[in-house]
């Protein structure tokens, strides 16, 4: 049933509940929550609104440079503490949604980290949100179980486990099922709070410890307002300074001219870097959103390989390595092709030379997105490091980037089909997010919300800036309107009318196409919509 809990200080959940869940929004929990938001609600709005100050500083020819008042930070010598022991080795990490039988599978993947997500991998309906607090409960405890309905499979932890870390959602979005003061409270205080207030205690028991990764930051200044948020709420739990780890996914073009000042920033708590590249891309396009010499060809086209991602990548390998912090590298998306072996093995020799670039450029470890995908990455991670858990010893000192390396917009074609694969891909996204899902496979890659973002940002740039195809085309309004139109006709053809409504493409078709359409960029297709959601 749907409650509605009202607290002496003004803190209102409205949601529902199932018995299971409601031991997570007990009154001590809500406070934990409350006064966290209290303390820094206005420092995290005050850095959104210098986003929005800076997106204007680029929409007006701005470029950022690796700042001067932070140059002692860059140049002096310092380290970040070493990691505790079981974060010592993140030869693979696997990502995914915090989906009961997902978190089962990845903890006995093989890997040895997983990373349980609430931000770009999963929906955030209520019961996505409060279930998953719920299954990552369970998994800390070692109880969870799940029965498939349909099946009878039933699953359960083994022996060997992934150890186990939480991404909560970014800065810039708001659980509206927890009101405080009047005001829905900071989603990813609401994430990390309730992880924290149930878990912390029994992970330390256990021998590990409260571990985050940390999205899209946007500059040093974010990461501080993270860290004064980690003390606090340490003092009000009674946990020691530093009990709790962080990696930051450097995600957001900023936040590559950032590195070494997140890390410092920090302080006892820095754990790593990660290469969010597919957010990075998506980064990177909003950037430039004003400037017309700044589009980027087929997102197909922008792979590792290209200047200014690989910079990016192995700036962050020497930042990292250099200050004593692991360096990890992005998300190998392909799942495994059933009934074609061919396929099948072409699609992991790519990810085969994808993880060996980045175990050879010295990371420290790397993501997969599929169980299937674990033995593959390790193979080539373990050739590299011989027996050693980590390569922090690979200081890259060869490695010299400028701020026009970060900068260097990647030349190459627009085509037909790189078009009608973003309106495709971010509509069936879309439609399956809008139904609670933010893990989907699309044409044998497991897609969350970065993909999307790339998709609709593209299509956003190339109609603005009328860039033209590889056939001489112009990408105007006609061209994405019949575009969206064939798309749309081609998934109906598929489904069905009774599927197709069903499976609320006609929804995700016209959220995706006004936000392609608008004349302003829309900062986050998640935020534009939430209201859409349970």
């Amino acid at each position: 049933m749907e409650r509605s809990t009202q607290t002496a200080d003004s803190v209102r959940l409205n949601g529902d509940l199932t018995t299971e869940q409601e031991f997570l929004v007990s009154p001590d929990a809500l406070n934990f929550v409350a006064i966290l938001e209290r303390e820094f609600r206005e420092r995290r709005t005050e850095l959104l609104a210098q986003r929005k100050e800076r997106a204007k500083d680029w929409d007006s020819g701005w470029r950022p440079q690796f700042l001067e008042e932070t140059r002692t930070v860059r140049e002096s010598n310092w380290k970040v503490p070493p990691t505790p022991t079981d974060l010592q080795d993140r030869r693979v990490e696997i990502t995914g949604p915090t989906e009961r039988k997902m978190v089962i599978n990845a903890l006995n993947s093989g890997a040895q980290v997983f990373m349980a997500d609430f931000e770009d991998s999963s929906s955030p309906t209520w019961e996505n949100c409060i279930q998953g607090q719920v299954n990552l409960r369970d998994a800390v405890a070692g109880t969870i179980d799940f029965t498939h309905p349909t099946s009878g499979k039933q699953y359960a932890l083994g022996e060997e486990l992934a150890t186990l870390v939480v991404r909560p959602r970014g800065w810039h979005l708001n659980e509206k099922h927890l009101v405080v003061d009047g005001r829905p409270v900071a989603a990813g205080i609401f994430d990390f709070a309730i992880y924290l207030f149930h878990n912390a205690d029994a992970l330390i028991e256990k021998g590990t410890g409260p571990y985050f990764y940390l999205p899209k930051l946007e500059s040093h200044l974010e990461a501080r307002l993270w860290n004064d948020l980690f003390v606090m709420a340490q003092e009000e739990l009674g946990l020691s300074r530093g009990t709790i780890k962080a990696t930051v996914l450097i995600e957001t073009l900023p936040a590559a001219f950032e590195m070494d000042e997140i890390l410092y920033e920090l302080q006892d708590h820095a754990a790593g870097l990660n290469c969010g590249r597919w957010d990075y891309i998506f980064s990177f396009i909003k950037k430039h959103r004003a400037d017309p010499t700044c589009t980027l060809p087929d997102r197909g086209e922008v792979g590792m390989d290209r200047h200014f991602m690989r910079s990016y990548s192995q700036l962050l390998i020497k930042t990292c390595h250099r200050r004593g912090a692991h360096a990890m590298g992005g998300m190998a998306a392909q799942i495994p092709i059933k009934g074609d072996p061919k396929a099948n093995e072409q699609a992991l020799e790519r990810v085969r030379a994808d993880k060996h670039r980045e175990a050879t450029d010295g990371h420290d470890g790397t993501w997969v997105a599929h169980p299937g995908l674990v033995a593959t990455a390790l193979e080539e991670f373990d050739k590299v490091l011989n027996g050693k858990p980590n390569q922090l010893d690979v200081m890259r000192d060869d490695v010299i980037v400028s701020a026009e390396d970060l900068l260097r917009v990647p030349a190459g074609d627009v085509t037909e089909a790189g078009l009608r694969q973003n309106v495709n891909v971010g509509i069936r996204y879309l439609a399956a997010w809008l139904a609670g899902n933010g893990c989907v496979p699309i044409d044998h890659l497991m897609e969350d919300a970065a993909t999307a973002e790339i998709s609709r940002t593209q299509l956003w740039q190339w109609r603005k800036h009328a860039v033209q195809l590889d056939d001489g085309r112009i990408v105007d309004d006609e061209l994405v309107t019949t575009i969206f139109e064939e798309e749309l006709g081609t998934l109906r053809e598929f489904l069905g009318d009774g599927g197709f409504e069903e499976q609320l493409f006609p929804r995700a078709s016209e959220l995706f196409k006004e936000l392609v359409m608008r004349d302003g960029l829309v900062d986050f297709l998640t935020s534009f919509a939430a209201p859409y959601l349970p």
